[in-house]
């Protein structure tokens, strides 16, 4: 497995499959990026996600959303975008470029074996592992 660092950035897709990217942990934050477009999550996301789908105790849609629309409740991109969450809100941090938690983190959580998901054509969820 990659280091999650840029020069070794760990090497994901999506759910379905269908999009490839990558992500690093660059201090604080974790740094998505999907073809030319640069995403950035902070890095507590990980844990705290890992945590709330814990707490869940069964499978989670996931929900992705652009930032611009509304996440569907229960979802975990409504986590990530939720003022009852951890950090009060968005775990994005570049405005205009903080949706998408729902698609991009529970890859990262799967490969670094927190969670198990599911990998059909759409409507995926994810569990955290036992």
């Amino acid at each position: 497995m990659a280091a999650g660092t840029k020069d070794d950035p760990w090497e994901l897709s999506t759910a379905p499959g269908t999009s490839a990217y990558t992500m690093y942990r660059d201090g604080d934050e974790l740094v998505c990026q999907v073809g030319s477009t640069r995403l950035a999550y902070q890095a507590r996301a990980i844990e705290d996600l890992t945590d709330w789908l814990r707490i869940q105790g069964d499978w989670v849609p996931l929900g992705a959303a652009d930032e611009q629309k509304a996440a569907a409740e229960g979802t975990v991109e409504a986590f990530g975008r939720s003022g009852v969450n951890p950090v009060g809100g968005w775990y994005g941090v570049r405005k205009g470029y903080r949706g998408r938690f729902g698609m991009y983190l529970p890859p990262l959580l799967e490969a670094l074996g927190l969670v198990e998901l599911t990998h059909d054509a759409r409507n995926n969820q994810v569990r955290a592992r036992d």
